[in-house]
């Protein structure tokens, strides 16, 4: 691996959108009956994305989840369905992302993962995708406390890498992440398809 590092950047993936197919809607659509409109009004009132953040910061899950039923009880069954059947919020791997993933980490190249994510349902799903192990580490916003783009999730990446942020690559789904990266000096690639990351990173010499 040392040798990689001299001519390879650290690859850091970001995980929702990128390696793992989690979104809500996939748990909403069902609890909804396919009504999409009723779903979108539902996640929309709630401020779901607003709402999710802050167990992504790390408050703890229980919490939100009563703090938000009290708000809207008319939708209590619904928010603590986001809590008993979350798994069901994930539909499983992008398998051609985990792919390039796969050929990253057989040619030794240093793996690092980057996430905005509670790191209580994270570790209901950390053992379960064998491609999270392959990473030299992985640092999820909830066990820290901070989540992208705040800039101190990327410094402290790049304390555990010990490395600069020109030296890494960093992967993700969400423009705001990206542009936060950039201003600190990390290599960049915008996500949104495996299709395109492999064109990016083939384009970069980097498979």
């Amino acid at each position: 691996m040392a040798d990689n590092k001299k001519t390879y950047p650290i690859f850091v993936f970001d995980f929702g959108g990128v390696l793992l197919d989690w979104n809500p809607r996939h748990l909403y659509r069902k609890l909804f009956n396919g009504d999409s409109v009723a779903m979108e009004n539902f996640l929309a009132e709630i401020s779901f994305v607003e709402w999710n953040l802050e167990q992504d910061k790390g408050r703890p899950f229980a919490k939100g989840i009563a703090e938000l039923s009290q708000r809207f009880p008319h939708y209590a069954a619904f928010i603590n369905a986001y809590d008993e059947r979350w798994e069901e919020s994930i539909a499983g791997p992008i398998p051609d992302t985990v792919e390039i993933l796969h050929l990253l980490k057989q040619k030794g190249h240093a793996l690092f993962g980057l996430s905005n994510w509670s790191s209580e349902t994270f570790n209901r799903i950390r053992s379960k995708y064998d491609f999270l192990h392959w990473f030299d580490w992985i640092v999820i916003s909830g066990e820290i406390k901070l989540a992208k783009p705040d800039p101190g999730i990327y410094n402290i990446l790049l304390d555990r890498a010990n490395e600069s942020a020109e030296k890494c690559l960093f992967i993700d789904d969400s423009e705001v992440n990206i542009t936060a990266a950039k201003e600190l000096g990390f290599m960049t690639i915008h996500f949104k398809s495996p299709q395109q990351l492999k064109r990016d990173l083939s384009r970069r010499g980097l498979l």
